[in-house]
Order: C-alpha cells, then sequence, then structure tokens
C-alpha cells in the first residue's frame, strides 16, 4: 500500500468516525443491538419444520418421536424468538422501560405467540386447500407446501402478523421482508388476511399493511393492494391507508387498487390490469377497456 493510499484511508476513517459520533442510527451499542437478521430467518426455518415435518429437513417422525423431534425444536425456537424479540423490545424501548419489564413483555409475547401456533397450523392447512383446490396445475397438496412461492410467502406472513399484533418491533418486518426478497411477494406483516387465502404465480404483489382481505380470496401476479399519494409520509402512520377486499374476491394479474377508503366487494371479480381508486359492490366484474388491434395487410 502506498503511502498515499494510507493517507486516504486515515482520512476516511477519521471522516466515518466523526459520522458516528454526529448520529444516532449508524452506530449500535451492544446495549442498544437490533435483532439478529440471520437469528430471525432460521426462527423461520426452523418454524416451518415445526407445521410440516420432513418437507423441508428430510427428517421424517410417527407417533412418539414426532412428539420428541416438535418438542425439542419448539424449545430451541422459544429461546431464540425470546431472545431476539428481548433485543427487539431493548432497542425500541430505551430507557422507557426497566430491564424487569422488558423481561415480563418478552415472556408475555413469546408465551402469547407459542399458545397459537396450533391455530396458525390449522389456517395455513386452509391456505394449502385453497392453493391446491385453486390452481389446475398442482399436482397434490404436497406440492403446494413444498415449492408453490406464494404459498411460502402466505407462511411467513401468517408468522409475523401474530408478532406484529403484539408489538414486536423489527422483526415481523424482517421476516416478510425475507419472504419478499425470496419469491418477489411482498405483504406487510400488519395487513389482516382472512382464511383460504391464495396467491397464484406471485411474483410482484404487493400487499399494503392497512390492507384487509377477508377468506376465499385469490389473487394472480402483479397485483398491487396498496395507498394513495404517500407524500405526507409518517403523518400517515396508522391511518387506513390501503384497500379493503372481501370474501371470494378474484384479482387477475396486473390489477392495481389503491386507497384506505377502497372497498372490492363480495364475489367481485377485477380483471387483469385494471386501476381502481373508488369502491366496488358486490358480484361486480370490473376490466379495463379491451385494447383495440389494428391488423395491416402486409406489401406484397
Amino acid at each position: 500500500m502506498t503511502d498515499n493510499a494510507r493517507n486516504i484511508l486515515t482520512a476516511s476513517v477519521e471522516k466515518i468516525s466523526e459520522n458516528y459520533d454526529n448520529s444516532e442510527i449508524l452506530m449500535l451499542s451492544d446495549e442498544g443491538a437490533l435483532p439478529d437478521r440471520n437469528a430471525v430467518i432460521d426462527i423461520i426455518k426452523d418454524l416451518r419444520d415445526v407445521m410440516f415435518p420432513g418437507y423441508f429437513t428430510g427428517i421424517v417422525t410417527e407417533g412418539a418421536p414426532a412428539q420428541y423431534y416438535v418438542g425439542s425444536l419448539l424449545c430451541d425456537i422459544y429461546d431464540s424468538l425470546y431472545i431476539q424479540v428481548k433485543r427487539g423490545l431493548s432497542y425500541k424501548k430505551k430507557k422507557s422501560l426497566s430491564d424487569a419489564a422488558v423481561e415480563r413483555m418478552t415472556e408475555d409475547i413469546c408465551n402469547g405467540f407459542f399458545e397459537k401456533l396450533p391455530e396458525l397450523q390449522n389456517i395455513l392447512l386452509k391456505d394449502v386447500e385453497a392453493g391446491f383446490n385453486g390452481d389446475p396445475a398442482a399436482k397434490s397438496k404436497e406440492e403446494v407446501i413444498c415449492s408453490y412461492p406464494g404459498f411460502f410467502a402466505i407462511f411467513v406472513y401468517r408468522i409475523a402478523h401474530e408478532l406484529y399484533n403484539y408489538g414486536v418491533p423489527f422483526i415481523p418486518r424482517i421476516m416478510t421482508e425475507y419472504a419478499h426478497g425470496k419469491t418477489g411477494i411482498d405483504i406487510n406483516s400488519g395487513a389482516t388476511i382472512g382464511e383460504y387465502f391464495f396467491i397464484d404465480h406471485g411474483t410482484g404483489v404487493v400487499v399494503g399493511e392497512t390492507t384487509v382481505i377477508g377468506n376465499n380470496v385469490k389473487l394472480y401476479q402483479g397485483v398491487t393492494l396498496g395507498a394513495l399519494s404517500t407524500r405526507s409520509g409518517q403523518k400517515l402512520s396508522g391511518k387506513k391507508r390501503h384497500p379493503t377486499v372481501e370474501d371470494n374476491v378474484t384479482i387477475y394479474a396486473g390489477a392495481t387498487i389503491l386507497g384506505g377508503e377502497t372497498v372490492i366487494g363480495e364475489g367481485s371479480v377485477v380483471g387483469g390490469n385494471t386501476f381502481i381508486t373508488s369502491s366496488v359492490g358486490k358480484n361486480v366484474k370490473v376490466s379495463a377497456k379491451a385494447p383495440v388491434l389494428n391488423f395491416k395487410e402486409g406489401k406484397k
């Protein structure tokens, strides 16, 4: 390394260190450490093995051994989740809560979350059924579980949503952004989604934080359930910004539905590439204007 290069690096180190000192978010201390993203992803993978044992690890158990396997795995997941939830709460609450209060909150959250796991498993089985019944290309429900990106995104959302409901910071978003990166499907953990939910193909689907989706809803690729102009930024936090989709609705590829007051009525069908910013009644079919095709004969 040349003297010139050393001088440049020395100057950069000094300036970067100054940035650390002048910014609250650049330098994290051990006392204010964020949840470990890799640990959160491992929790997702382990929970998937609990919900669907043998589908992803090749470990197949039956009878009593299954109870031992799941029991041991759940203990490990509990310990890991406890650490990450505590870190998230400690950072978010800073010094507004005592260490003892953070410990109590963490235990209450983890206990409540694990009590919900059997119910979540049953809801996921309904999502599997929706995927199988809704896709003639599906060869089996097992195929939906082990290979469909839409189902993986839904699985991660269901887990993250429970933690979101408990007010856990950071972790729900880490989970859903992990699924987003893996599948191209972006479901915010704050969205409220009913049973028998299916996303076919999935790439490019966006479901915003305050979206409400009823039961037996089917989305195709490229669907956006989003907000109108978000130029107000944080001023809109906590307000209903995304649409409501009622039961038994199908939304085809490329449709964009925006706005917190926009409701897609029960039983309606939204055609591909439509752009909707106002409510649609029940049992209505909405479609974009068909393109006009002009055919001209080629020169002889």
